[in-house]
């Protein structure tokens, strides 16, 4: 029998405007099909739990998906998939997070919310969530049809370590510039099954990767950096890793002062990723002369991943494995769909 699990953990969907005092409060999620009457159009089981207490998303922090991460683990065996209800500011954050601490995901972990709350004029928050239900209960050639974690949002399913919040008013909130949606709802739901991932071996148990390290900065390359504030943050003492966000394809300034400053972290040792600042396209460092010197000087390309996703991406490896050197070659591994490696 197909169940799915409704983890309500906070955020602008879930919340009601008060009929007697007008202020939003949260509803009910354990009565949810009371709350939601179209729910009970589905012929299958649709539970649901609550964080206590609930989280504004621009709170969320490592010790949130570690929790998060258990919650799923302890229903795996009882539901078919799962539909987390989450603040927008953070979503993209926490589905590429996910994405990486879930190991061995064989069912849905589908991330929805809303611009609007539920209990709103015109909210998108009703659409979004029937829709990751509908999206998560949908079997393909006897398994499910989702077997990672993804964002909802809109009208669009997109693989969530591909994603980056793009509008604070549109409804479609949400964007995957490298790589294309899974689903679309219209009047159907239309999956586009080339683009989904299929595990190769089935009935491997969950396994959580919950030891994070996140001593990682990130460092947006932008004309009149100032050299010295370059040089403390890479001088940081417990700081292990650098998200570059370069120009383009991966470009940066070569003055004498910046390069220098790169070479001498990477020759102690601190791993430097560089990804572009670009709402689409990756990075390429052989490129451009530019790029190429980024490269000889011990930068490492991030090729075509989100800031959210490498930084989540670093925290999972560093976490794993005390030695920079092996993570830097841990890094060019392919873990959840995150990258595009030519």
């Amino acid at each position: 029998m197909t169940r799915i699990l409704v983890i309500y953990t906070g955020g602008t969907i879930g919340m009601k405007q008060n009929p007697e005092t007008g202020a939003l409060q949260p509803f009910n999620f354990e009565q949810i099909r009371e709350e939601m009457p179209v729910l009970k159009k589905f012929n299958f089981t649709i539970d649901a739990i609550s964080f206590h207490p609930l989280i504004d998303s621009s709170d969320v922090q490592p010790d949130f998906w570690i929790k998060l991460c258990r919650a799923i683990a302890e229903n795996y065996d009882k539901y078919s998939g799962f539909v987390i209800l989450h603040g927008t500011d953070t979503m993209a954050y926490t589905a590429s997070a996910l994405s990486f601490m879930l190991g061995n995901l064989e069912k849905p972990v589908i991330l929805t919310g809303s611009q609007l709350p539920i209990g709103a004029i015109r909210t998108d928050g009703m659409e979004n969530m029937v829709s990751a239900i509908e999206i998560a209960a949908t079997r393909y050639r006897g398994r499910p049809c989702i077997s990672e974690v993804c964002i909802f949002f809109g009208t669009k399913l997109l693989r969530g370590n591909r994603t980056t919040k793009d509008s604070a008013e549109l409804f479609g909130a949400f964007r995957s510039g490298n790589y294309p949606f899974l689903a679309e709802a219209g009047i159907h739901i239309k999956f586009n099954h080339n683009n989904i991932h299929r595990t190769g071996q089935w009935g491997k148990p969950l396994h959580l990767h919950t030891n994070l390290d996140t001593n990682v900065a990130v460092l947006k390359i932008f004309p009149g950096l100032n050299p010295q504030l370059m040089k403390n943050i890479l001088s940081l003492p417990e700081l292990r890793a650098v998200v570059l966000e370069t120009y383009g394809s991966g470009n940066a300034p070569t003055t004498r002062w910046f390069i220098d400053t790169l070479k001498a972290a990477s020759d102690r040792g601190l791993i430097l990723i560089n990804v572009t600042s670009c709402p689409t396209g990756g990075v390429n460092m052989e490129k451009y002369a530019n790029g190429l010197t980024l490269k000889e000087v011990g930068v490492i390309s991030g090729y075509d991943m989100t800031t959210e996703a490498a930084i989540c991406k670093l925290f999972l490896l560093l976490g794993q494995e005390g030695d920079n050197e092996v993570v830097k070659l841990l890094w060019q591994k392919n873990i959840s769909g995150e990258m595009t490696i030519n």
